[in-house]
């Protein structure tokens, strides 16, 4: 295996100013910059973690804690994640949890100082509960959190503007001729569920559009919550002809709902969801969706945490609407 002095040898340089490159550090000059990854490239160098460990007072892992209904969403966020840890030499240990454990924070704080992490990123819904973030906050651990609804400024976050993404998803409806629209929320205890189902009911009533009470129902981003949901919206007498759920996964809930109660979507009855995850792509018809940048608000986290980025401690990413097959005109 090639070693740290192999790879100075080759670019020409000092370890020292190899070990740099390697941290990502500054007062590298381009040239030098890449000569030394051209050599570690050559050369399939790869760090070794402990020695990294022992050398400096970093240990190059990562904690992520997580606890949320929806597998898709988690997958994009521990593929960006360990993606961008990947690139940066750092190792990402994940820890399933459950987000109203009373243990919670004795457990992070116990797996930080065991594993002597670099920090923790969160998801909802556990960056909101302030015991948590009291103790990692008393232990001295660096925290990134991802979508935080409560005391934002607290903590570095990134996130994106739910409210905003919202809103698009009901203009595109009632862009479409629908003025029955209903809506699967997602889970209460998560920011970001309150943040759409605000932005899709303002935007509706801006284009004169009131949801009926009985078209608003309960969810918690699963696909069996979904469904159930979406079975209660379409044995209405007056359902809805576009559905609006909180995220993907609830949405192809929904057309599965749809398809066994024998109506075509989006013929029958439109339907969007929320997130792009892999889901919105494998069923048919594929689903309209607003795309949140997933995995790159993980990678972002990383960034922060590992101080590899720019030094504001918030950062919002954008999104977008992709109009697939799953929304259509009102009976077209």
């Amino acid at each position: 295996m090639a070693t740290i002095f192999d790879v100075a040898r080759v670019a020409g340089v000092s370890t020292k100013t190899v070990s740099r490159v390697l941290n990502n550090e500054a007062r590298v000059a381009d040239d030098t910059l890449a000569r030394v990854r051209a050599a570690v490239a050559d050369l399939d160098y790869r760090p070794n973690p402990n020695a990294r460990s022992l050398a400096g007072r970093r240990s190059y892992l990562i904690g992520l804690f997580y606890d949320n209904p929806s597998r898709n969403y988690m997958a994009d966020i521990m593929g960006g994640a360990i993606r961008r840890c990947q690139e940066k030499g750092y190792h990402l240990l994940t820890e399933p949890c459950e987000a109203d454990d009373p243990n919670l924070p004795r457990l992070m704080v116990s797996v930080a100082a065991r594993f002597r992490l670099d920090g923790l990123i969160l998801t909802p819904p556990i960056v909101d509960r302030q015991d948590v973030l009291d103790a990692i906050a008393q232990a001295n651990v660096p925290l990134i959190r991802i979508a935080p609804r409560t005391d934002p400024a607290r903590t570095p976050h990134v996130h994106m503007d739910d409210e905003a993404a919202a809103r698009l998803a009901a203009y595109h409806l009632a862009d479409l001729g629908h003025t029955r629209l209903g809506m699967i929320l997602g889970h209460p205890d998560h920011g970001a569920a309150e943040l759409r189902q605000r932005g899709f009911m303002d935007a509706a009533a801006e284009r004169g559009l009131t949801l009926s009470p009985d078209h608003i129902m309960p969810g918690d981003f699963s696909f069996a919550r979904g469904f159930a949901a979406a079975e209660q919206l379409l044995a209405l007498p007056n359902r809805p002809t576009a559905i609006f759920a909180g995220n993907d996964d609830m949405a192809a809930a929904t057309v599965a709902a749809a398809n066994k109660h024998g109506l075509q979507v989006p013929r029958d009855l439109s339907v969007i969801g929320f997130d792009d995850s892999p889901i919105a792509q494998v069923i048919w018809p594929p689903l309209t969706t607003i795309r949140q940048p997933t995995m790159a608000m993980a990678a972002a986290a990383v960034d922060l945490l590992i101080g590899d980025s720019d030094p504001e401690p918030v950062r919002q990413l954008g999104f977008e609407l992709m109009v697939r097959q799953s929304t259509g005109p009102v009976g077209g």
